[in-house]
């Protein structure tokens, strides 16, 4: 059963022996973007919102992608504007953008290889989307009061897990990487003589090489070599953090991990693993350091995405502020002196 306020993926649909149907050009479509090492990820995605835009064509008779002009697909975009999720809220602006992006890829895709006359979704407009600010940004001390729930002592957490837990936090507080990163880091991506991590096949595919504070590596280290070796089941590949089901953590366990710390602290704020990545170049940003760099550390491909940061960075505004603004003073103004 999917979880409420969600939909489930739609069955495979259309003829599997009409070369010129929808289930025989998809396939070729997604077999495609292997062959241009596309990642698995970026294909199941187009996959699945996919097959939603086919069900919702076979429903109305269209059962070629050649049947598909413009103002059909205008008319599928009105369709998820209005559509009303289970508990009647709307459809979000990136999840229409994120069902309408891979129906123009798989159209442009269609009319480049000469399966249609002509791409049918070359002039349709994406919903415009929202630049909007990380919601919650920790400061050092809320980071501090997290990691300091994580139970260390072998005494009061014989199982160790407390110490892996810090390990991993740890990281993601100095490295700012991705939940997907950390779940693929493998012992041999760790280099204490250099304080590095090598990132394998990030986002958009791209390998690199990130530094890591001195007390990351500390729990690192110690995580790898006491308690790591209690998880592991042959033949053993490597990857560095394990549950306590000897296996790599899923996406959505290392997420419930991480923000069960963040509410444990009751903080007021909300969030998982890209809270400390937010948090990371933040205060990164706010000690000074160039947004260059922080675009490194990141790995973010164009700037504008990191400069997202320097709108949260309110440090540095707030000291201009203080030195400049009148009303910044404490001093009483004139008319309330007593009259002599």
């Amino acid at each position: 059963m999917p979880r409420k306020g969600t939909h489930s993926e739609p069955a495979p649909q259309g003829d599997p022996n009409d070369p010129h149907g929808w289930h025989v050009l998809t396939e070729t479509f997604l077999e495609w973007m292997g062959v241009q090492n596309y990642s698995p990820r970026t294909i199941h995605g187009r996959r699945t919102y996919l097959k939603y835009f086919i069900a919702w064509s076979i429903e109305r008779g269209l059962t070629r992608p050649a049947e598909i002009t413009k103002p059909i697909l205008e008319r599928y975009q009105r369709h998820l504007f209005h559509h009303r999720k289970r508990d009647g809220e709307p459809m979000g602006v990136r999840s229409q953008h994120a069902r309408l992006v891979p129906v123009r890829a798989f159209f442009k895709w269609a009319a480049r290889a000469n399966h249609l006359l002509y791409n049918p979704a070359s002039e349709i407009d994406l919903p415009r989307l929202d630049h909007r600010l990380p919601k919650h940004i920790l400061s050092t001390t809320e980071v501090e009061k997290i990691l300091a729930l994580c139970p260390t002592n072998p005494a009061t957490d014989p199982s160790g897990l407390g110490l892996r837990d810090r390990a991993i936090l740890e990281t993601f507080y100095s490295t700012g990487m991705r939940r997907s990163e950390l779940m693929n880091l493998k012992l041999h991506d760790i280099d204490p003589e250099r304080g590095t991590l090598f990132i394998r096949q990030g986002k958009g595919r791209k390998d690199r090489m990130v530094p890591v504070g001195d007390r990351a590596l500390h729990w690192i280290t110690r995580y790898r070599d006491d308690i790591r070796p209690q998880y592991v089941r042959e033949p053993d590949d490597g990857t560095l953090f394990l549950t306590s089901l000897y296996e790599p953590f899923t996406p959505n366990r290392l997420t419930q991990l991480v923000r069960d710390y963040i509410n444990a602290a009751e903080l007021g704020k909300s969030g998982s693993c890209h809270l400390f990545r937010h948090t990371c170049a933040t205060l990164m940003l706010e000690n000074g350091a160039d947004i260059r760099f922080i675009q490194q550390l990141l790995g973010h491909a164009e700037l504008t995405t990191t400069q997202i940061y320097t709108q949260v960075s309110i440090q540095k505004l707030k000291q201009v502020h203080s030195a400049c603004h009148p009303s910044s003073s404490l001093e009483k103004p004139e008319s309330s002196q007593k009259r002599k």
